[in-house]
């Protein structure tokens, strides 16, 4: 049926091998046709290249869901290399449609999820929409009313998901292939590694009704942010219902002043950074689709399926060199990235040049100035952290990042990314201070939520 998911490794592997081949052939076909036309036609021809390229990414991956959909949706946030520079705004768009607007499973497929786990839907809900809100890399998310009349979001798994995402995480190396092809210097199967082997926490809807149980209670009259609360005695293996929240979209969100788009990536630095160094937990999917601007002005959060706890020692061995990278001691975090087997002390890399690195990757912690982050900033230091084996970065080719720190430095990474996409401007490094010292909040939102937690006495 036409709505079924590729479940097998082969064939979900075939149609990342044809995507890849097919692009191959495309650009080799658009430089060809390119030779001794005006430069009128190579825009015309390179932006059609563009969209062809995006339309079959969000066909392809957006079809497949699973993993392969989550590494499009992190493609979707960063300035890819991938297409001529005047046309990357709409290559970006379009492969935005795998985070905003996915192609939607019939109603009649996902009400058969519903219905096997929750019986018919009268009993549970006054009203149900079966137009999907949202479709997300493991389900489409619905709007209902609760017979007790409360509004609340109802995502249900795709049907054979589980066994697409099992799938995608034996095709590593077809991934890796199609990673390649569209960021060359990405070319470490690792990264994917680490995407497909996480993304198996997102199938247990159970745990994260639980843990969004727990956050939501921790937020619940926070000044500035929402998070919805999960209705834990309707959430199933297939079924999570939560709390409604009625807000802008992120697209909305990138229309806004300067001033309420900087206010609005305060707030997104806040809850997805600040939070694992003030509460040793954190949400390790940051994009933009996860994020609203609720009717009362404030940012609502969804989505918990990769939400993470860290070990306090850990936390603090991330605290303790981004500390020594701050204040210039690369003599000292080349003896602690040794210390930790993060590099090789026979691999011949200087001090100096790990120094370089971090803040290469994570400088826009550290730099006391006004930055504005743009896709093109957060691109450079997602492709320097995740391939130091780049010009910039030789000598740390035998870098080995321990799998504890692997989640938190890509929820680092892309929360950079998608604050680019909101092109917020602060001096994030007054913000990190915070976290990194202990220092007292200089902003007017930090002082706020200093004031609610005193209130709390927390």
């Amino acid at each position: 049926m036409a709505h079924e998911l590729p479940r097998g490794r082969l064939a979900r592997g075939g149609r990342l091998g044809r995507l890849a081949a097919g692009q191959a052939a495309r650009g080799f076909g658009t430089r060809l046709s390119m030779i001794g036309r005006p430069e009128q036609a190579r825009r015309v021809l390179a932006e059609r290249s563009s969209l062809q390229a995006a339309q079959q990414l969000v066909t392809v991956l957006g079809s497949m869901k699973g993993a392969a959909m989550k590494l499009g949706q992190m493609l979707s946030v960063l300035d890819l290399d991938l297409v001529p520079e005047s046309h990357r705004e709409l290559f970006r768009d379009k492969l935005a449609e795998l985070r905003d607007r996915a192609p939607a499973v019939p109603s009649s497929a996902m009400r058969a999820v519903l219905e096997q786990d929750l019986g018919p839907l009268s009993r549970v809900f006054a009203e149900f929409d079966e137009t999907p809100v949202a479709a997300a890399s493991i389900g489409q998310v619905y709007r209902a009313r609760l017979r007790d009349g409360r509004t609340v979001a109802v995502k249900v798994k795709y049907p054979g998901v589980d066994d697409a995402v099992r799938a995608d995480m034996r095709n590593l190396q077809m991934l890796s292939g199609l990673l390649r092809s569209v960021l060359p210097s990405a070319g470490d199967a690792a990264v994917l590694d680490e995407i497909t082997g996480n993304i198996g926490g997102e199938l247990d809807y159970v745990r994260e009704a639980r843990v969004q149980h727990g956050v939501a209670a921790r937020y619940r009259g926070h000044p500035y942010i929402v998070v919805p609360d999960s209705i834990e005695r309707y959430c199933t293996h297939h079924v999570l219902v939560t709390e409604y929240v009625e807000g802008e979209s992120f697209e909305g969100m990138r229309a806004l002043p300067d001033a309420d788009r900087d206010h609005i990536g305060e707030l997104v630095y806040r809850f997805y950074i600040s939070a694992l160094f003030t509460d040793y937990e954190f949400c390790g999917d940051p994009h933009p689709g996860n994020i609203l601007l609720d009717s009362s002005g404030r940012v609502g959060f969804v989505d918990f399926g990769l939400y993470h706890r860290m070990a306090a020692v850990d936390v603090e061995y991330e605290r303790t060199g981004l500390r020594a990278a701050c204040e210039g001691r690369a003599d000292f975090l080349y003896e602690h990235w040794v210390g930790r087997g993060i590099i090789d002390p026979d691999a011949g890399v200087a001090a100096a040049e790990v120094l370089d690195y971090v803040w290469a990757a994570a400088g826009w912690h550290l730099l006391d100035e006004e930055i504005t982050a743009t896709p093109e900033l957060a691109t450079t230091a997602v492709v320097l952290a995740i391939d130091p084996r780049s010009a910039e970065f030789r000598g740390l080719r035998r870098q080995s990042l321990p799998p504890e720190h692997v989640f938190s430095r890509r929820a680092d990474l892309l929360t950079f990314a998608t604050l680019g996409q909101l092109r917020a401007t602060n001096n994030w490094h007054r913000i990190a201070r915070e976290w990194l010292y202990g220092e007292s909040p200089v902003t007017e939102i930090g002082r706020g939520i200093r004031q609610w937690r005193s209130e709390l006495g927390a």
